[in-house]
């Protein structure tokens, strides 16, 4: 038998284990689970989504969005967004005199 270690925040645990314990869990139990789980499925058994950053973030992308597509530059490549950071680059260098 394996033994797992790992560092989390106190609260972090003391607020899993309330939660495990309403279900009738302990820790130890609860993450067997989870690597049951994660093993069956051949993944991580649910969905991993950064949230928002905050109040206004949806509508500030979309704002970025929009301002991409009116500046033309919304289907540039990758290269193409390399080249124009490095040319402002050394546009600036040169206003600097470096």
């Amino acid at each position: 038998m394996a033994i797992i270690q790992i560092r989390v925040d106190d609260e972090l645990k003391e607020k899993a284990v309330e939660v495990f314990e309403k279900n009738g869990l302990d820790l130890s139990t609860a993450i067997r689970i989870f690597l049951k789980k994660s093993v069956n499925t051949d993944g991580i058994p649910f969905s991993v989504i950064a949230k928002p950053m905050g109040p206004g973030f949806e509508e500030a992308v979309k704002k970025m969005n929009n301002r991409s597509v009116e500046l033309g530059n919304d289907k540039m490549t990758l290269d193409e967004i390399n080249e124009e950071i490095s040319l402002a680059r050394r546009e600036r260098k040169n206003k600097l005199g470096k």
